[in-house]
């Protein structure tokens, strides 16, 4: 895959305000209620992990979650991890603990 400029780096956060970029990566942490939530959050990121073949970096502090995407084969940020992003942010979509991102 190829790597993204800056400026789609940018673009790119701009759809997924509440990732961040942290070197050649982006990250972000989600609270949930309790920590069975959080860890059926982490499957549901496995399963989506599973069919695209892109596993994040997870995380897991009793009710906090973090993931931290890049592309290790290309060396940094592609299309491909802010994909990922956003279909993490589906799922954590009415489970996150409101008032926490």
């Amino acid at each position: 895959m190829d790597l993204l400029t800056p400026a789609q780096i940018t673009g790119a956060l701009v759809e997924r305000p509440l990732w961040k970029q942290v070197g050649d990566t982006i990250q972000r942490t989600y609270a949930f209620v309790d920590f069975v939530t959080g860890i059926e959050f982490v499957r549901a990121v496995a399963a989506i992990a599973e069919e695209v073949q892109h596993h994040p970096d997870i995380d897991i502090r009793w009710n906090q979650v973090t993931l931290t995407l890049s592309t290790h084969d290309s060396g940094g940020l592609t299309a491909l991890d802010f994909e990922v992003a956003g279909r993490c942010d589906v799922q954590a979509a009415g489970r996150v603990r409101v008032g926490t991102d």
